[in-house]
């Protein structure tokens, strides 16, 4: 699997539900989480590969790779925490972003087996990055018009060297 960079207009788009979570799902999960690993990155959404369905995997050290098919975001924390958020869609990029430090998430899992999920701290932040992608959002989406442009103008050049 291929990472897709900014510019690709995959990463612009909403992802499909999937309708039947087969045995498939595991393979496309186990090459997810590979492709994650190669980049040397935490999460890695389905658009991000092409794959334009609603999935995505997270694998923060310490913990077991997770997968989350059809997920839903269906509460936050009131409490909102800023942390430096970077992709493996804009390489070499970070920013402070500003969001819910905790939520609930539904979703099925690669056996499409449904869970619940209360996360805090790097899993929170990591499930709504990873959330944006299946809506078409990027983590440059969520700054400051000033900063946004900012940070575009240096992944520009970065990309151009």
């Amino acid at each position: 699997m291929e990472i897709l960079i900014l510019g690709n207009e995959l990463l612009r788009q909403k992802a499909a539900p999937i309708k039947n979570i087969s045995g498939d799902y595991k393979k496309i999960a186990t090459e997810m989480v590979d492709a994650l690993h190669r980049g040397k990155g935490v999460g890695l959404a389905g658009p991000q590969v092409g794959l334009m369905e609603r999935i995505f995997v997270i694998h923060i050290e310490g913990d077991v790779p997770r997968v989350f098919i059809n997920p839903s975001i269906i509460g936050t924390s009131q409490d909102m925490v800023k942390y430096e958020e970077g992709c493996l869609s804009l390489p070499g990029i970070w920013a402070d972003v500003r969001r819910p430090s905790s939520v609930r998430v539904q979703a099925w899992n690669e056996k499409g087996r449904p869970f619940t999920l209360d996360a805090g701290g790097i899993l929170a932040r990591v499930i709504q990055h990873e959330y944006d992608h299946l809506e078409g959002v990027l983590f440059i989406d969520r700054l400051p018009e000033p900063k946004r442009n900012r940070v575009l103008d240096k992944f520009k050049k970065r990309s151009r060297a």
